[in-house]
C-alpha cells in the first residue's frame, strides 16, 4: 500500500514536469521557426536597426566591422533576438497555459489583461526607444564628436548598445503592470505609493540620467513617460482595488449560498 501511495504522490509532479518540457519545446520551436523565416532578411533587418545612427554619420562615413566574422555573426545575432522578441506573445501564452489551472477565477480575470498589456507595453517601450530616443541620442553623439575624429562605429558594439536600450526601455514601460501588481497583491497600498510619489519622480529622472546622454532633453524624454506610466498603474490599481473588494464579498456570499444546501441534511420523507 505504501508503494502505491508513493506512486500516487509522484505522478502529479511527473505530469507537471512533462507538461513543462512540452511547453518549453514549443517555445524553442516557435523561436527557431521565426528565426528561419527571418534569417534570409538578416541584412535588411540590421540596416533597419542601424538607420537611426547612419542618419547622423558624417558624409562619406560608414559603419565598420573590426571582427573577422562580424559581418555574418552580427546580423545573425540580431535576427535571433528579433525572433525572440516577436515570440514573446507565444512565450507568455505557454506560460499562461502552464499556470492557469492553478489560479482562481478572479485571478484569471486579472491575469489575462495583465499579460496583454505587458506585451503591448514592452513593444511600446522598444518603439519609443527606436523612434524617439535613438534619433536624439545619436544626434547628440554626432554633435559632440571632437574635431579631427571621424565617427565610425563598429557594427558589433552598436548592436550590443541598441539591444541593451531596447531591453531597458521595454522593461521600463512595464511600470504600470508592476505598480498594479504591488497594489493588487497587497505588498503596498495606494496611499503609500502616493506618499512616495516624489521619490518615484526622482528615481525616474535618475534612471533617465543613466540610460540617456547627459542632456536635459534626453533625460526628460525617458523620465516623464516613466512617471506618467507610474501614475497610470496607480490609477488602475485604485480602480481595480475598489472593484475587487466588492467582488470578493459577493463571491464569498455566492460560494456560501452554494454550499449551504449541500451541508444541510436531507429532508425526512413521510
Amino acid at each position: 500500500m505504501s508503494q502505491v501511495s508513493d506512486n500516487d504522490q509522484e505522478m502529479p509532479l511527473v505530469s507537471h514536469l512533462t507538461e513543462l518540457r512540452t511547453r518549453l519545446l514549443r517555445i524553442v520551436g516557435a523561436v527557431l521557426l521565426l528565426f528561419s523565416g527571418l534569417f534570409y532578411f538578416s541584412q535588411e533587418i540590421y540596416a533597419l536597426v542601424a538607420a537611426p545612427l547612419r542618419a547622423y554619420l558624417p558624409e562619406g562615413a560608414t559603419m565598420i566591422a573590426t571582427g573577422v566574422a562580424s559581418p555574418f555573426l552580427t546580423p545573425f545575432k540580431l535576427t535571433m533576438m528579433v525572433a525572440l522578441f516577436l515570440s514573446i506573445p507565444i512565450i507568455l501564452h505557454q506560460v499562461w497555459g502552464f499556470i492557469a489551472p492553478g489560479l482562481y477565477k478572479h485571478e484569471k480575470r486579472i491575469a489575462i489583461p495583465l499579460l496583454i498589456s505587458s506585451i503591448l507595453l514592452f513593444y511600446g517601450g522598444m518603439a519609443f526607444a527606436y523612434f524617439v530616443v535613438f534619433p536624439i541620442m545619436f544626434g547628440f553623439f554626432a554633435s559632440v564628436t571632437p574635431e579631427g575624429v571621424e565617427m565610425m562605429t563598429d557594427i558589433g558594439q552598436y548592436l550590443d548598445f541598441v539591444l541593451t536600450l531596447f531591453f531597458a526601455f521595454g522593461v521600463a514601460f512595464e511600470i504600470p503592470v508592476a505598480t498594479f501588481l504591488l497594489i493588487w497583491v497587497g505588498i503596498v497600498d495606494v496611499a503609500a505609493l502616493r506618499k512616495g510619489r516624489p521619490y518615484v519622480i526622482v528615481g525616474c529622472f535618475a534612471v533617465g540620467m543613466v540610460l540617456t546622454p547627459p542632456d536635459v532633453l534626453s533625460q526628460t524624454l525617458l523620465a516623464v513617460p516613466m512617471w506618467l506610466l507610474f501614475e497610470a498603474g496607480l490609477l488602475c490599481g485604485t480602480l481595480v482595488k475598489r472593484r475587487s473588494e466588492h467582488e470578493t464579498d459577493a463571491e464569498a456570499e455566492a460560494e456560501a449560498a452554494e454550499q449551504e444546501p449541500n451541508d444541510q441534511p436531507p429532508a425526512p420523507q413521510p
